[in-house]
């Protein structure tokens, strides 16, 4: 088979400027990068800061495939409060004119809040409704700069955690504009990593590539938790998967930029060994 290209997600430096990391990534040979939009990593209220950041990508030939909205307790776009949801939408809308402004291919973006727990079916009611109308709203904004918008699969015990509940958020936006990003670890958590693939198959984009050991969001490199990686890489491909990996990993404690690269190496030379060798 083809091989599938990988890229990184700088969020694995989220609590270092991107202007300290490039150089040492795209000497590691990653050349396909996801940015961060951590304001410790690159704040992307600042429009001097973002044409910092696309200048530099370019000098070093690195290629934003994608821009990770920001994702926060205070970014609610289900919010019962009107100001609330209008906070949550202002920093959502800039960051979309950030990954614009920086080159990226995509926006990714939780489709909801970061809010454990299902309320009374009520106010559920009401937050996927707001959530659906939010998100029309971005990728509205999104179809005006040109940057498609794709929704992430979220962690299963936060709001909009499941796959059905995604699938009807998917269905509730009007623009055709709209992909999905498959992230493995959440999905692995939720027990239906397999249901993930298959229901996402039609619009998946990208996959956040990131293993764990089926109880926390560790985001290890893949190999080193309990996902079963060569049946992962096949059902990608009995599902027709045309879109790119990309690793989306933690930091250990005190580790330097060269050891997180090097792990992620570790990972990206283990998926690309797989898909040499798939049958």
């Amino acid at each position: 088979m083809k091989p599938w290209p990988i890229g990184l997600s700088t969020g694995c430096f989220y609590h270092r400027p991107i202007f300290d990391v490039l150089e040492e990534i795209r000497a590691s040979n990653f050349h396909l990068l996801e940015v961060c939009s951590f304001p410790l990593h690159l704040d992307y209220h600042q429009l001097g800061q973002v044409r910092r950041a696309r200048d530099l990508l370019r000098h070093l030939q690195l290629q934003p495939f994608s821009f990770h909205a920001p994702f926060a307790d205070a970014i609610d776009i289900t919010a019962l409060s009107p100001a609330d949801r209008a906070h949550a939408l202002h920093h959502l809308l800039t960051a979309c004119e950030a990954a614009a402004e920086i080159g990226a291919q995509n926006v990714v973006l939780h489709p909801g809040p970061e809010r454990s727990g299902r309320p009374p079916e009520a106010e559920f009611l009401t937050r996927m409704r707001y959530a659906a109308e939010s998100l029309n709203i971005v990728a509205a904004r999104c179809s005006q700069l040109g940057i498609p918008l794709v929704l992430e699969n979220m962690l299963p015990h936060l709001l909009f955690g499941h796959i059905n509940d995604m699938l009807y958020l998917l269905g509730s936006i009007r623009n055709c504009q709209v992909s999905t990003c498959l992230d493995t670890g959440h999905a692995f958590l939720g027990r239906e990593l397999g249901l993930v693939i298959h229901k996402l198959h039609g619009h998946l984009q990208l996959v956040h590539v990131n293993d764990n050991h089926g109880q926390r969001d560790d985001h290890l490199p893949p190999g080193q938790g309990s996902i079963d990686w060569p049946w992962f890489l096949r059902e990608l491909r009995r599902w027709h998967f045309s879109g790119t990996l990309i690793l989306e990993l933690s930091s250990l404690p005190h580790e330097s930029t060269s050891q997180m690269l090097q792990r992620a190496s570790q990972g990206r030379d283990y998926l690309q060994n797989l898909m040499l060798h798939l049958d």
